[in-house]
């Protein structure tokens, strides 16, 4: 329905209103008596006049400036019209306020808080990664929360898995407003190892709670964590919830994705070959964990040069 109203920009509403607060209530404080019982009346009016007024020119100032940040876009309802005069979508100021405050929850460590797909290296000698940062790409673009097949990155130390990992939830929260947690394999174990401390008031279920309930959770350096009995336990119980609830998760590791390598035996020899032998993912999650991982992720392997040895390198030329 057509209607001739006329809509003011946000800025001038709020001017409008501050103008008319001041003109409201600069009478009521000129004629108020502030100490009716002192000889000095006069006097105390003008200071507290000159006092009211310093404040009502912070408020002003306050006001302009909230007036300036307002969007001109939706003038601060969060709501802009789509194209149809009955239709409205979000607007992406609102959106834009949801992905800072999710980016800030979702503990991305300060050292990798420069990392994006857009900066991935994947050109000139780091070609080969190319695949890898394709695959990222193609990843966040097909995202839904029906379809829970997370990421195994699988590489040498160096070869960026943590980068990639990183801009793909960085992506995932700004355009998508997904919410994403990232967590150190390591730094979670330890804090779940705390949590039996008397002294320490967090529970082991509050400490798994998020990373159960994260939309998508990013599990750096798998297996970095010498195997034992209470590790795989935990590993088993942190993967299945996840696989249960159909959680997508996204891991790293640096550890070939090969089954546990058995070495059985005492004899010198058998001590040798478990001595020279490199382990493998099998060998620090167990074969069980290996297998459910192949169910919940696509594999993806990154090998090449370490880029920190490559800069360190670069730096003393």
């Amino acid at each position: 329905m057509a209607t001739d109203r006329t809509y003011e920009e946000p800025q001038c509403v709020l001017l409008r209103l501050c103008v008319s607060a001041v003109k409201k209530s600069f009478p009521r404080v000129l004629h108020k008596q502030v100490f009716p019982f002192t000889g000095c009346t006069q006097r105390s009016r003008r200071d507290h006049l000159r006092e009211w007024a310093a404040q009502c020119k912070l408020e002003v100032e306050e006001f302009m400036k909230t007036a300036a940040e307002v969007c001109p876009m939706c003038g601060g309802s969060g709501w802009k019209s789509a194209g149809s005069e009955h239709r409205v979508a979000r607007c992406e100021c609102r959106l834009k306020l949801r992905g800072e405050t999710l980016l800030s929850a979702a503990r991305i460590p300060k050292r990798y808080e420069h990392c994006e797909l857009s900066n991935f290296e994947f050109d000139g000698p780091h070609a080969h990664l190319m695949k890898a940062r394709m695959a990222a790409c193609r990843f966040v673009e097909e995202y839904s929360p029906n379809n829970n097949t997370g990421l195994l990155l699988i590489g040498s130390i160096g070869t960026g898995k943590t980068h990639l990992a990183v801009g793909i939830i960085k992506e995932l929260v700004v355009s998508k407003g997904i919410p994403c947690l990232f967590y150190d394999y390591r730094e979670l174990l330890k804090q779940i190892q705390n949590s039996y401390n008397d002294s320490v008031t967090a529970t082991e279920l509050e400490v798994l709670r998020p990373v159960f309930e994260a939309e998508v959770l990013v599990l750096d350096e798998m297996g970095a964590v010498k195997p034992t009995e209470w590790v795989w336990d935990t590993v088993s119980l942190i993967l299945n919830s996840r696989y249960n609830d159909n959680r997508t998760t996204i891991i790293t590791t640096n550890y070939p994705d090969d089954a546990a390598r058995d070495s059985n035996g005492n004899s010198e020899f058998a001590r040798a070959q478990r001595a020279a032998r490199s382990e493998t993912l099998g060998d620090r999650i167990g074969d069980r964990m290996r297998s459910r991982l192949h169910e919940m992720c696509r594999i993806v392997k990154m090998e090449g040069q370490d880029f920190r040895q490559t800069l360190k390198s670069a730096s003393f030329r």
